[in-house]
């Protein structure tokens, strides 16, 4: 069940994300998902190495817009290594 959750949960922020950064017409539901996770993952990075607070705790708002703010991060990367 935690699974499914996490996939939910990735959609959701791969999403928000997407759309945040205008690129939401190019990606469909399985790349939401993808950005989604792996933002979450380098949400939590960046919070608690970077910013020394908590990242990632769990399915709350919190968590949620780490794993926004990862995505978005993670979609800016990909645009600058794709222009280049």
């Amino acid at each position: 069940m935690d699974i499914l959750l996490w996939i939910i949960f990735g959609a959701i922020a791969g999403w928000i994300a997407s759309m945040i950064m205008g690129t939401d017409a190019q990606m469909g539901a399985l790349a939401n998902i993808i950005v989604g996770i792996v933002g979450a993952v380098i949400g939590g990075f960046l919070m608690t190495n970077v910013f020394g607070a908590p990242g990632v705790t769990g399915f709350n708002i919190p968590s949620m817009l780490v794993a926004i703010l990862g995505a978005v991060v993670l979609l800016f990367l990909t645009s600058l290594v794709r222009r280049a």
